[in-house]
């Protein structure tokens, strides 16, 4: 807006207060595009499971808000009791499952008890029943190839189309198919991420991606929780109350030092699907190896640099799909683009022998390259934050420069139309000036005069009155019509012409969606094992070798790797488990002598009690009967050395003495029993937290008692009932505690005695004796 003001020699003036200018502001200074970063938001993800029982195969598919990604399992066999499948549900936790209303009575009486699990409040699945038809095996495949996927070129025919898809979706597992037909007939009806869109927006599907649950190890939630692999804790923080918890002294939360969300998510599905895949574990530890070297330090800290800048690209991405996308996300974009190039630079240098560092080498393709330059090329990064909207450079286009240049030089020229309207009002007008407003045009302002009471006076010969705001007055005239016929809306042509331009750059970037989804893969799992290395590094951890001739267990020198960060000193520990020989252990000792640490210290799993399984007991019985306790743990142990040599390997730490005594478990090659070195040091006991052959010969419980600071009589009378207990003989009161009770129950009678006022006519002495004197008495004798 340009303005004009008139002194009574009626001299141009400048801008008053509360006017807005015609031209772009100048911008604030803004930081640079690749510092300036806005926080990633934080989305709760949604999963939505379809599935299908049929013959004793399951077909699964799944899709995650998240990422916006459809995930497959290959038609699998399972059984009767649906273990694969409540193994999938434990661990997507899908907030619906979906499902045909033709089904056979085993999935019937599963989804029923899914259905009444309390346990699972409040994230109890809805169950959702669709028509058979809808999971029909044609119908299916044509909702897979007709759909509208952005990681599809548009280039591509039909045809081609076709091919592609069957690269990636495996058409031959029928059960698969109609469940991915189903899972997208479900999320058509429910909208699922568009539900506020309107109904030509499609579903955003950024890939199709398959997962199995086949080489994992199988772990419950319970032995997450007693072996600190996870831990959580309520957040200090007041202002994270609500958001909940926060990760406590956990082996995850030590070794997680990942740089990005993505790479933390990753380490925490490592966690939760540990792998039996030799060929994995070795490919994770080969590069460990390689950053544990000291000549290749500050290569893994350039890395860890780089991966700090590789941000959500899914959430960008599914934003670019709905046509949602923020200024800050093309910063992003063009941040995580350009480190994801770094990184294969880096990578390229790096010894092409191992598989991850030849991945990134040749996956992170020139499509990065190509993204980068286009953003930088075309996104005005200063110029969107100033005016929180996507702009663009000059140069990019001719028609957008023009009506920006005119734009600009609004001012001065809108001071000249000022100035001849101003010649032309009536004289006692003191100012004029004539503004742009977008999408109403150009308007003449004039200063409202003390004379202009009613609406009526606003009238002037030859001007429309339009409104009237902050005491000035705004109008058409003729030269502000020709000014609209002239120039048009130009801020808002501008604006839609970027808008074009961003659309055309977002087409451009999704049909290029595949290679980012795989830089994010890809740096993720280098990111989770940067910070494993920087964690061995740190913690002096060695790597282990896998032989898959060796069933069992060798441990030489193991460490607790919590109880080490806790502890002033810690006793390193060996383990050998394996063959024939000593599967099952025994381990005995005095409480706080270290066995819980030193079974967590070689706990790997629990497989339901196969040979291959780890099974680790602790403190069994314990909250029970002792006698029912111990026949308990006698009988498991002997169910399972009844299986031979196909004995699960067990360590077992107990305070049952009796188990060795009476000789409740038979002998033989299978058990070896193990206790914790301790010595006795006069009256003090001595831990060194030292496993070794033998048995223990006592629990030695005065001995923790005391260093737990309970008083010295209690002990002594503990160990007097534990002596009469193992003798046989019958426990009786102490005489000194019966004395001083008694005297406490003489005090309490002659106190009550003392208070009755014997001259008082309704007392009743009577009713005095009957209900405190003789009770009392039968206390005391």
């Amino acid at each position: 807006m340009a303005s004009v003001g008139a002194t009574p020699g009626r001299t141009p003036q400048g801008p008053g207060p509360g006017e807005a200018s015609a031209s772009f502001p100048s911008p604030a200074p803004v930081p640079d595009p690749r510092e300036a970063e806005e926080e990633e938001e934080e989305e709760p993800a949604e999963i939505h499971l379809c599935v299908l029982w049929n013959s004793g195969y399951l077909g699964i598919a799944y899709y995650n808000t998240s990422d916006s990604t459809i995930y497959f399992m290959p038609d699998a066999p399972d059984h009767e009791s649906l273990k694969l499948l409540q193994r999938v549900l434990d661990e997507i936790d899908p907030q619906s499952v979906v499902t045909s209303a033709k089904q056979d009575e085993t999935m019937t009486r599963f989804l029923g008890k899914l259905a009444s699990q309390e346990h699972r409040e409040p994230k109890r699945p809805e169950i959702i029943f669709l028509p058979s038809v809808d999971f029909g095996l044609e119908i299916s495949k044509q909702r897979l190839l007709s759909g509208n996927y952005s990681f599809i070129p548009d280039s591509m025919t039909a045809t081609e189309k076709i091919l592609f898809l069957s690269s990636i979706i495996p058409f031959d597992c029928l059960l698969t198919v109609r469940a991915l037909g189903g899972l997208l007939k479900f999320m058509g009806r429910r909208r699922i991420g568009v539900e506020l869109e309107d109904c030509n927006v499609s579903i955003p599907i950024l890939g199709f991606k398959k997962f199995v649950l086949t080489h994992l190890v199988s772990i419950d939630q319970d032995t997450y929780s007693v072996l600190q692999i996870f831990k959580s804790e309520p957040h200090p923080s007041v202002y994270k109350v609500a958001s909940g918890l926060k990760e406590g002294l956990s082996l995850f939360g030590i070794l997680n030092r990942c740089r990005c969300k993505w790479g933390e998510k990753l380490l925490r599905l490592w966690f939760t699907r540990p792998t039996q895949d030799l060929g994995e574990l070795n490919s994770r530890l080969d590069v460990i190896q390689f950053f544990l070297l000291p000549q290749n330090l500050d290569m893994a800290q350039m890395l860890h640099r780089l991966l700090g800048h590789i941000k959500n690209v899914p959430l960008i991405l599914k934003r670019m799909k709905l046509s949602h996308t923020k200024v800050s996300d093309w910063q992003v974009l063009y941040k995580t683009v350009y480190s994801a190039l770094g990184l294969r630079d880096a990578c390229r240098s790096l010894p092409q022998s191992i598989q991850l560092f030849r991945d990134i080498a040749q996956e992170f393709s020139d499509d990065l390259h190509h993204i980068a330059s286009l953003i930088g090329k075309v996104v005005d990064f200063e110029g969107s934050l100033a005016e929180n909207r996507f702009t663009v450079l000059p140069n990019i286009d001719p028609e957008i420069d023009e009506k920006k240049r005119r734009l600009t030089g609004l001012p001065s020229f809108l001071t000249e139309v000022a100035r001849k309207e101003l010649e032309n009002l009536d004289p006692r007008i003191p100012s004029c000036s004539v503004i742009y407003i977008p999408l109403i045009g150009f308007l003449l302002c004039i200063p409202r005069l003390p004379s202009m009471v009613e609406t009526n006076d606003f009238e002037i010969e030859g001007l429309d009155f339009m409104f009237l705001s902050e005491e000035k007055l705004h109008y058409r005239s003729a030269r502000t019509k020709e000014l609209d016929a002239l120039l048009g809306d130009l801020h808002c042509d501008i604006r839609d012409q970027e808008t074009l331009l961003m659309y055309q750059l977002q087409c451009q970037v999704l049909a290029r969606a595949a290679v980012l989804t795989r830089v994010l893969d890809l740096a993720s799992r280098l990111d989770v094992l940067l910070a494993l290395a920087s964690a061995a590094r740190d913690y002096g951890y060695s790597r282990p070798r896998y032989s898959p001739r060796l069933l069992g267990v060798r441990i030489q020198n193991g460490r607790h790797p919590l109880m080490e960060l806790c502890a002033r000193t810690f006793v390193p520990n060996s383990a050998e488990c394996g063959g024939n020989k000593g599967r099952v252990k025994v381990i005995t000792g005095p409480n706080s002598s270290g066995k819980s640490i030193y079974l967590k210290q070689v706990a790997k799993a629990v497989n339901n009690a196969t040979e291959r399984s780890l099974v680790l007991i602790d403190e069994f019985g314990k909250g029970t009967n002792t006698v029912d306790g111990l026949a308990l743990l006698a009988a498991v142990i002997r169910h399972w050395l009844a299986l031979g040599p196909t004995c699960p390997h067990i360590f077992v730490a107990t305070n049952f003495l009796s188990l060795i005594q009476l000789q409740l478990l038979p002998q033989g090659p299978l058990v070896q029993y193990l206790t914790m070195e301790t010595c006795e040091d006069g009256n003090d006991l001595v831990f060194f937290y030292q496993v070794c052959e033998g048995v223990a010969s006592a629990s030695h419980a005065s001995h923790t008692a005391a260093q737990a600071g309970l008083p010295e009589k209690l002990i002594a009378r503990g160990k007097e009932v534990s002596d009469l207990i193992c003798s046989g003989k019958p426990i009786k009161p102490v005489k000194e505690l019966l004395k001083e009770k008694q005297m406490e129950n003489c005090q309490m009678l002659v106190d009550k005695f003392l208070t009755l006022d014997l001259e008082d006519p309704s007392l009743d002495l009577d009713v005095f004796m009957s209900q405190e004197v003789l009770p009392a008495a039968t206390a005391i004798l």
